[in-house]
């Protein structure tokens, strides 16, 4: 499922990064140390904001019309694209339940000595996709 949601940008006075609100999602707030960064990280908060909803079974609210938000005098709406299948993919917290199989011997093994099978393949599974 892929999400469109408006977000406010606000440069920091420094002149060092900004600010990233995305008013439809109550507190989800973040900055970056320029711009790249700070639309990175609105959507990575976005996704997550998102993600916890889903996960929880709730609704979640629906982006405004750019024309309904008001802004500050230097600040500026920029869309963020939210892929939330690929976010959950990588960050959600739900599990899926496998069956396996696998020698007779080897799960043998493994309940004389207590192996959690879940654990073993999800670190397994972990380890391989970090290389």
């Amino acid at each position: 499922m892929k999400l469109i949601y408006p977000a406010v940008f606000t440069p920091f006075e420094e002149g060092s990064g900004y600010s990233v609100v995305v008013p439809d999602l109550p507190g989800c707030v973040s900055q970056g140390n320029d711009l790249i960064n700070a639309i990175e990280m609105g959507t990575d908060a976005a996704s997550g904001w998102i993600l916890g909803e889903l996960e929880e079974g709730n609704q979640f609210p629906g982006p405004s019309p750019q024309s309904d938000i008001e802004l500050e005098d230097n600040s500026f709406i920029n869309l963020l694209v939210l892929d939330i299948d690929a976010y959950s993919e990588k960050y959600g917290s739900q599990t899926v339940r496998k069956n396996i199989t696998i020698p007779a011997w080897l799960n043998t093994y493994g309940e004389k000595n207590h192996i959690n099978f879940s654990k073993l393949l999800a670190d397994a599974l972990m380890k391989q996709a970090a290389n």
